[in-house]
């Protein structure tokens, strides 16, 4: 048999994602659009921002859409909007990237971790009950990697023991979750448009969506120093305002989004067609959603081996998440790991690794990404 590695005289070179390709596609909408903004002479909030805000609650399918600096800061505003405090307990996963965390201890919270379904490596729904008590204010689910977390027994949780559910979406712009897209099922929605996000800036930069008007009023209030009027400060707030630029710049690549995350998605198709299951774990999703494909990861008991072996290969792969939050030097002191209590989330740390998938990477791409894949051999 022909390995099927010999057809490429010269190894392609695969990067994980370059983002600098989008705006090669549309750089002299980009441009335009930053020159209308530098020649405003308006450089803080404003009529961008607020056009930008509109365009993006109309997308998530929610009534009211707000600005910010950053996804952190979208999930701090989100919780002091909600009053979430000082001896307050929020449930979280425990297989998530750190800021979901973060952001529950800046407001002086106690994080609550939840070990995730080892499918979908999202929160597992059916340990989340247990864990509630009178100090359980809110339940915070990630859809990680783009996929969408199961929202309706979390949404039916939060009904019965009266709490919030506020969503963090950084890695989900564009999916779906029975029909409806990811932007206003729970109380508020937390988004980061870190420029490697399907919807990326080119900067910092975030926003929250709901349906609930009260709370964006909060969140107007507490970005911009507890005011909303000049030099007269309602409570105490931050310094957390989407910039002009990037809102002008996220307002035009807003009109490609649908687009990009079509094609990521016939790339996650066509990984899921031809990947060697006997070798690797692929991604499952849970039935009713329509993940963004932010990220495309696999396991592998190998995983260290075999992202050597892709390097060789000239292909960047990135861990999503190599230290779980609880093993960070930031949490020592919180006594949250427990080998048996958090074996799942764990394993994925030391097994997870995401291939490259993108707007921009061809099919061709893909197919060597995989052909070199399913000749692994350890």
């Amino acid at each position: 048999m022909i390995n099927l590695l010999e057809r490429y005289e010269i190894k392609m070179k695969v990067k994980f994602l370059d983002v600098g390709r989008t705006y090669n596609e549309i750089k002299e909408e980009i441009n335009e659009a930053i020159f209308e903004v530098l020649n405003s002479g308006w450089y803080v909030l404003g009529k961008e921002v607020e056009q930008f805000e509109e365009l993006w609650s109309s997308y998530c399918e929610s009534k009211y859409s707000v600005g910010v600096a950053s996804g952190l800061d979208s999930l701090i505003l989100s919780l002091k909007a909600l009053e979430i405090g000082n001896g307050d307990e929020v449930i979280v996963p425990s297989n998530t990237y750190i800021a979901t965390w973060l952001a529950i201890s800046s407001v002086g919270a106690k994080v609550i971790p939840v070990e995730p379904n080892k499918d979908t490596h999202n929160i597992d729904v059916n340990k989340i009950e247990e864990l509630i008590n009178k100090r359980t204010k809110a339940i915070i689910p990630v859809h990680l990697y783009g996929q969408p977390a199961d929202l309706n027994p979390i949404l039916a949780i939060s009904k019965k023991y009266n709490l919030f559910v506020i969503e963090d979406a950084a890695q989900a712009h564009g999916a779906s979750y029975f029909g409806k897209k990811i932007g206003s099922h729970g109380d508020v929605v937390c988004w980061s448009f870190y420029p490697g996000k399907n919807l990326g800036a080119f900067g910092d930069g975030g926003a929250i969506t709901t349906d609930n008007y009260k709370i964006a009023e909060k969140v107007k209030l507490l970005r911009n120093y507890g005011s909303s009027k000049k030099y007269h400060n309602e409570v105490k707030g931050l310094n957390s305002r989407l910039d002009p630029i990037q809102a002008a710049i996220l307002r035009v690549k807003l009109k490609y989004l649908d687009n990009w995350n079509n094609r990521r998605r016939s790339l996650a198709n066509e990984y899921n067609k031809k990947l060697s299951t006997k070798l690797f774990n692929t991604p499952k999703k849970i039935d009713g959603s329509n993940s963004a494909w932010h990220l495309y990861v696999i396991r592998s008991n190998k995983r260290d081996l075999l992202q050597k072996y892709l390097i060789k290969n000239n292909i960047e792969t990135i861990i999503h998440y190599p230290i779980a939050p609880y093993m960070q030097k930031a949490y020592f002191k919180d006594n949250l790991y427990d080998k048996e209590k958090r074996r799942i989330s764990y394993d994925l740390s030391q097994e997870v690794l995401s291939l490259p998938i993108g707007p921009h990477i061809s099919i061709e791409e893909v197919n060597y990404v995989i052909n070199t894949l399913n000749y692994f051999k350890y």
